[in-house]
């Protein structure tokens, strides 16, 4: 198979209508975080245990066309000792991994980050292909402040997404390009709506520059959102107006999907934002869908207790929130859906 073959193989797996992707590519720390809220301790066996949960939901496929791994996760196995990868592929879910390493702060650029994972990503990313992983994440994020993010954190952090995808799609691999702009502070709906399109222009125009093509990347934005602290909030008509105004400046139509993150949003307000959208997007020449982390795990964690006898529970509070958001993503979820 070609590489532009399996590109558009991939593309053609993970962009579903009805279908979006789901992010279960927490680091160690964070399911540290996760895990402590219900009193279960992060151990690679928990961890296990919990994925292999999340794979084994009856009918996720219905709703679910990827997800998002953690590097551990690829060489874990279901209690009958098949590899997760493959459950999910079986399910028709295409196996996905996150290869960022974490952020730092940016040389000369103070209060913005940086991501690093560029140095041996093309041998990492073979070795992960190898495990069955199609599609790759990498996230790059920006905080708003008076000052950030600075010009220099802006054209830095797109350089580097541009430079993953590239090599992604030189192996055959799908990026996840992720620009997230961060939901802490006061800022107003504008402010963020000012940096969400600065910050996307100089990624497409670092896309461009690197010869990625369009066509073969999905792109993982946050929505046009004002900051949790923020006097002023905004309803769902309000952030789908402001999020499609910007994606119709920033965004080429080569672009087959966008697959918003919840970035701190509860599982209500994520799958309410995302339907105002589909409900607004008339002729978008993108699909339009989700690529929720702890807005689709939140009622499963809370359902599930680390408790065995608490899995069907669990993975029925999954199927839910993915039903959900696969209502919304046609623009027809209702607040009495939730009650079903």
């Amino acid at each position: 198979m070609s590489i532009q073959t399996e590109l558009q193989s991939t593309i053609t797996d993970l962009v579903v209508k009805g279908k979006g992707i789901l992010a279960a590519d927490e680091s160690h720390p964070t399911m540290t975080k996760r895990f402590k809220a219900i009193n279960v301790e992060s151990t690679e066996e928990s961890r296990r245990a919990y994925r292999s949960l999340l794979l084994t939901t009856p009918g996720l496929g219905e709703f679910i066309s990827g997800v998002i791994l953690f590097e551990e996760t690829l060489e874990q196995k279901t209690d009958d000792g098949k590899l997760l990868p493959q459950v999910a592929a079986e399910q028709g879910i295409v196996p996905g991994i996150k290869v960022d390493k974490g952020t730092l702060p940016l040389a000369n650029a103070a209060g913005d980050l940086i991501t690093q994972g560029l140095d041996g990503l093309a041998e990492r990313l073979t070795g992960y292909k190898e495990h069955g992983a199609r599609f790759a994440k990498w996230r790059e994020i920006y905080s708003i402040s008076a000052l950030n993010p600075t010009p220099l954190g802006i054209t830095a952090n797109a350089e580097v997404l541009a430079r993953y995808a590239a090599i992604c799609q030189s192996l055959g691999i799908v990026p996840i390009v992720e620009p997230e702009v961060l939901l802490d502070g006061d800022h107003t709906i504008e402010r963020c709506l000012e940096v969400t399109e600065a910050v996307q222009h100089a990624v497409f125009h670092a896309l461009h520059r690197h010869r990625v093509e369009l066509e073969y990347i999905v792109l993982k934005p946050s929505m046009v959102v004002p900051g949790k602290n923020a006097q002023n909030k905004a309803s769902p008509e309000e952030i789908a107006e402001k999020t499609l105004a910007q994606l119709r400046r920033s965004v080429p139509a080569a672009m087959p999907g966008i697959n918003f993150l919840s970035g701190g949003q509860t599982p209500e307000e994520a799958t309410v934002n995302l339907n105002a959208m589909n409900a607004m997007a008339g002729n978008a020449p993108w699909q339009l869908s989700f690529s929720y982390g702890r807005a689709l795990q939140q009622p499963v964690l809370q359902a599930w207790q680390g408790k065995p006898e608490n899995i069907k529970a669990a993975q029925n509070a999954l199927y839910k929130r993915a039903k959900l958001n696969g209502a919304a993503r046609y623009g027809s979820y209702t607040a009495e859906m939730e009650k079903e």
